[in-house]
């Protein structure tokens, strides 16, 4: 595995494979001390979202075990020195993490061993679309964290906008989560919302979110849309942003705010990868939202 920087765009690592594919993974420094590496667990993505530029990639393929693991380590000798220790990990690179899900855990697991990178589990956080067998098994296998990409509070809108739904829907999705997290002691799932102008972003949304994720602990975590190049979607404005965010706290939900970094170097969200000639579809829009894109 060979790596490049490419300082021009920030914190983002260049991983060519044996096979001369490339992934990406990107370094996200904080304020207070924090730094997260985010890292890929596939060469492109089957889920096809719509607001995602990785997902026009379509799936090139699935990564190893050690070549998850690689781009922590990699970050970690690399970044040290110049912005302190990585003290997260977040699989939210390329790819869908539960599509390729034994390595995942494989991954996960080396992470946060002794005898491994000795990360804490409450640092090492998986995301997913909803892939719900995978979902389960992660839960009960293992201790890292789950944050679980929403981004809509009905099946109409999820079913367009990140296709998985339509097979594991938005009703059977949040049903697991209640269920499964009774067996999980003081444990949270964090809800990411990609905030798109027009689509997912009203303020009946807003109460909708309240109702669907009662009964779960849970964070939310709102996230401006990175554009990109052929996107249809725009990003809601920030001052909406922040309404959508208030009728959430006043109703008791931990949320945060989370505004673009990194978008203007396409190093961001849902902006990795390079789709290529042959690339995924993009779905039919329903009638409804048609002047928002």
């Amino acid at each position: 595995m060979k790596h490049q920087m490419e300082p021009e765009r920030g914190l983002q690592i260049l991983f060519t494979l044996e096979d001369e594919m490339v992934v990406e993974t990107v370094v996200i420094p904080f304020s207070q001390g924090r730094t997260t590496v985010c890292v890929s667990s596939q060469v492109g993505c089957a889920m096809n979202c719509q607001f995602c530029y990785t997902g026009r990639m379509g799936l090139r393929r699935h990564l190893s075990t050690a070549e998850i693991v690689e781009q922590a380590v990699f970050a970690r000798r690399l970044f040290t020195s110049e912005f302190g220790s990585i003290t997260n990990v977040v699989f939210m690179g390329m790819g869908e993490p539960f599509h390729n899900i034994e390595n995942v855990i494989k991954a996960a697991s080396i992470m946060v061993d002794e005898k491994g990178l000795q990360f804490s589990p409450r640092k090492v956080t998986v995301s997913t679309s909803g892939l719900v067998p995978q979902l389960k098994r992660f839960l009960r296998e293992s201790n890292c964290a789950l944050a679980v990409s929403l981004n809509a509070t009905t099946d109409e809108v999820r079913n367009w906008i990140m296709p998985i739904n339509r097979k594991y829907n938005l009703g059977l999705l949040l049903e697991t989560l209640r269920e499964e997290l009774r067996f999980k002691h003081r444990y949270k799932v964090l809800f990411e919302y990609v905030m798109l102008a027009g689509i997912n972003d009203s303020f009946e949304d807003a109460r909708r979110l309240i109702e669907i994720v009662r009964g779960i602990p849970c964070k939310i975590n709102l996230i401006s849309f990175n554009p990109h190049s052929g996107s249809l979607f725009k990003p809601t404005p920030e001052e909406k942003m922040i309404e959508f965010r208030n009728i959430l706290a006043e109703a008791g939900l931990v949320v945060f705010l989370r505004l673009s970094r990194g978008d203007d170097k396409m190093a961001a969200c849902g902006q990795l990868g390079e789709p290529g000639d042959i690339q995924a579809p993009m779905l039919r829009v329903p009638e409804q939202f048609r002047m928002a894109v």
